[in-house]
């Protein structure tokens, strides 16, 4: 599904240039649930964002279903993010004056919110535990509800491809591992490709797809988790 060719990403600081990645090339399959592996700082996030088309790379090419991101315009790549992919921070960006459903429906209110995405949202909350919580705000909900307000957030477009940046960093062990469960099973059910950015390898099961990396580059091949 995405092909990442010798991509470097260079940030400028006033007139100092600090490279953030370093010809990176890997590919992530379609259906997968990948790991992107790595320190602070090692350039894990930066690769997330080039995938999301939330930034471009310095050089290099990102290519999903065999279109070039790069090669995109500005409407087109508007488009993908809006359509193709759902995208899950560590800091959930919920908004406080808004009600959990509220909450979720966010990315629809521009073009207005049908009936039926109304209804699913309701379900898709109901699905996560947070049947009960719909008419909630977010200062009234637990860090992992909050968290499962954001994946229900950007699972009901049904995204063809779903990018977490440390979705679990600001929970606990029980709570982590109830999330991500949450999010294979959805996902699964969704034939969704996963990406999921964080430096902790406990949550990764056989099958899974592993990329690791170290000070802007692949630290080793990348591939299935056999642990």
């Amino acid at each position: 599904m995405i092909d990442v060719q010798q991509v470097s990403k260079v940030h400028l600081r006033g007139r100092l240039e600090v490279p953030a990645l370093k010809e990176i090339t890997c590919q992530i399959p379609t259906g997968s649930f990948t790991f992107i592996l790595g320190p602070s700082g090692s350039g894990k996030s930066t690769l997330l964002y080039l995938l999301g088309a939330l930034d471009e790379p310095t050089s290099g090419t990102i290519t999903v279903h065999g279109k070039s991101l790069q090669a995109m315009t500005a409407g087109e790549r508007d488009h993908f993010r809006r359509e193709d992919a759902g995208f899950i921070f560590q800091n959930f960006n919920l908004l406080a004056n808004l009600t959990a459903l509220e909450n979720v429906l966010v990315p629809f209110l521009p073009g207005g919110v049908s009936r039926e995405q109304r209804d699913k949202a309701s379900q898709l909350l109901e699905r996560l535990g947070l049947g009960s919580r719909r008419e909630h705000r977010p200062n009234q909900l637990s860090g992992g509800e909050q968290q499962r307000v954001a994946i229900a957030r950007a699972l009901l477009k049904r995204p063809k491809l779903v990018l977490a940046d440390e979705p679990t960093g600001e929970l606990d062990t029980a709570n982590s591992l109830a999330i991500l469960g949450d999010l294979r099973t959805l996902c699964l059910e969704q034939q969704s490709t996963v990406v999921v950015v964080t430096h902790e390898h406990e949550y990764i099961q056989p099958g899974d797809h592993v990329i690791r990396i170290r000070d802007g580059r692949i630290a080793e091949r990348d591939g299935q988790a056999s642990v």
